[in-house]
């Protein structure tokens, strides 16, 4: 077992800027256990934690110490490696949300055996969904790659159908999701032709990417950021924006101005270009919290029916993809800290699914 934590440290008012820190094993706690990162998926998803990660707290799960620099949280396996906790045992596996980083320190609570929460001092008051660690066994399991890569995303993607449903669509008969090519957007294309089958969908995606958008079949239409005007302007629609660009929100807002029924902003996959909203034609846009969706969910349905709903349709979205998706698998801090300034510069293909490992 290694004596050093290794974590990739970034600036957190300059993304790009990325170090390699190395930080010594901290002696365990009564209670406590020391997992071992041993792979996690990498996508656009981590750079929105980035890129809006003071204004919701994303930085605040795994600090560094420093008030300017932060640890970019990513969804992965662990091993636990040491234990002071009686009913956790060296070898167990577990599925969570964790650092850019070789260890990680934690203090189960709550412990079933399903799972359990961190309830170090410093994760109290953040949201919950991402302070509980399935517990695996020993063995790995079926899927793991898909379920790193996808499965953070997917539940986001089902959690806005379902709020939309449930608002009935405002009274749309059309979504719109930008940047289509996101496995994010690709997740609510595929819940929304599921369950909402009557709300035509059409995907803005850049010209490289259109060809993969069509290809997967989710879309009733595929249209890029340029022919944005040949959407139909008179059809009632609500948009789901996944870009966080504010120059393209402008254009879909004044496109379909009082005929967009509702305007929701979810990530921000092009993180440079995300700025002030202005003024802005038809609706306010209204920022989505997976987190707080997810928990009025599960308070509502119960947390064994609201997993067993998620999953039903997860296991359609990776059938549905199957073939339109790679996995790669990277290892190493140069590919890891390589991969990661890949993805922040929005220059890692749709189709590519990124698995990283430190040995």
């Amino acid at each position: 077992m290694s004596d050093q934590i290794s974590s990739l440290w970034v600036k957190k008012s300059d993304l790009p800027q990325a170090e390699w820190h190395d930080n010594p094993v901290p002696e365990l706690a009564d209670g406590q256990i020391l997992l071992e990162i041993e792979k996690y998926a990498l996508t656009a998803n981590n750079i929105t934690y980035a890129a809006v990660g003071d204004g919701f707290g994303y930085w605040n799960f795994f600090p560094t110490g420093d008030a300017d620099w932060g640890i970019v949280p990513v969804w992965g396996f662990a091993k636990v490696v040491a234990s002071h906790h009686a009913d956790i045992a060296v070898g167990e596996r577990i599925y969570g949300y964790l650092p850019m980083a070789s260890h990680l320190v934690v203090s189960p609570a709550n412990v079933t055996n399903a799972g359990f929460v961190d309830s170090a001092e410093h994760r109290q008051g953040l949201a919950i969904i991402y302070n509980q660690y399935n517990r695996l066994g020993m063995d790995a399991g079926q899927m793991e790659a898909e379920r790193a890569l996808y499965q953070p995303l997917f539940t986001t993607s089902f959690l806005i159908e379902d709020m939309m449903r449930k608002a009935e669509w405002h009274g749309a008969e059309a979504v719109l999701l930008t940047s289509a090519s996101s496995k994010t957007a690709l997740g609510l294309a595929l819940v929304a032709k599921n369950l909402s089958p009557d709300i035509k969908r059409i995907g803005l995606t850049s010209p490289p990417n259109r060809d993969f958008v069509d290809k997967t079949g989710l879309y009733d239409q595929v249209l890029t950021y340029d022919d944005l005007g040949k959407a139909v302007k008179d059809q009632p629609t609500v948009s789901v924006d996944f870009a966080g660009n504010s120059k393209l929100l402008a254009a879909i807002h004044d496109h379909w101005q009082d005929n967009l029924k509702f305007s929701s902003m979810v990530g921000a996959t092009h993180f440079e270009e995300r700025d002030g909203t202005g003024d802005l034609k038809g609706p306010k846009p209204v920022l989505f919290f997976a987190p707080t969706v997810a928990e009025s969910l599960m308070k509502e349905v119960g947390p064994a029916t609201f997993r067993a709903m998620v999953d039903e349709q997860f296991t359609a979205f990776v059938a549905s993809v199957q073939g339109h998706l790679s996995v790669e698998h990277m290892a190493g801090q140069d590919a890891l800290q390589s991969a990661y300034l890949e993805m922040l510069a929005n220059k890692v293909a749709p189709n590519r699914g990124l698995i990283c490992a430190f040995g």
